[in-house]
């Protein structure tokens, strides 16, 4: 019977430890991606109007960015992260891209980073210095991807700006990026087949302006 009982802890545990690990890799610290677009203006007190909207069909895609606050009393950065955009989708946070302030993580090796990752993510699924990410996620150029730790739900990658050198991290939902990336290009392409449009309309109203302007000095001009 102890026997029984062993095998039978051992298989719930063999079960529940992906579910754990998967649960770490959607968060960082206090967030957790999925969260709801108020969840998240309550954790960093913001309000609504904070958020930048981004596009508006397909889908809603909008822009949150949260600096933390230094501690009372004091002139300089107390945290290391120097901010954290976060995406949302129709009002889902997708992802969560954190930059590290500079002096935070000066000095530091990239298996210092890694290792200190590793604490709370695990042994990375890949250690590379060859891939890059575009540039969407407010980092100053293209993006190398120093490590990264995933499963099939969320993944987690630890990059570098190429062009300020420094150290960030991206923290995605798999299935909701997907989503988001899919809005976004047909949003893009629905903005490239409209400007056009918008821009016939832009010049029209500025010429209706200008005429009003003129119609009405007309009556009140005086030379």
């Amino acid at each position: 019977m102890k026997t029984t009982r062993n095998v039978v802890a051992v298989l719930a545990l063999l079960l529940v430890a992906p579910m754990l690990r998967a649960q770490e890799l959607s968060k960082y610290r206090a967030f957790s991606v999925g969260t709801s677009l108020p969840a998240v203006l309550k954790l960093t007190e913001q309000k609504l109007t904070d958020a930048k909207v981004i596009h508006v069909h397909p889908a809603l895609i909008q822009e949150l960015t949260w600096w933390p606050p230094a501690l009372r009393g004091t002139n300089f950065r107390s945290d290391s992260v120097e901010q954290i955009l976060f995406s949302f989708n129709d009002g889902q946070l997708y992802k969560m891209s954190v930059t590290y302030d500079q002096s935070g993580v000066a000095g530091l090796t990239i298996k210092d980073l890694v290792d200190s990752m590793s604490v709370k993510y695990g042994t990375p699924t890949k250690v590379t210095s060859e891939t890059t990410l575009p540039a969407s996620d407010r980092f100053a150029s293209a993006q190398t991807v120093i490590a990264s730790w995933e499963d099939p739900l969320f993944q987690v990658e630890l990059v570098r700006s190429s062009y300020s050198n420094g150290f960030g991290l991206v923290i995605t939902s798999k299935h909701l990026n997907g989503q988001a990336e899919t809005a976004i290009a047909e949003a893009v392409k629905r903005e490239e087949q409209e400007r056009p449009i918008r821009e016939a309309e832009l010049r029209k109203k500025e010429a209706d302006d200008l005429e009003a302007a003129r119609q009405k000095n007309k009556r009140v001009f005086h030379p």
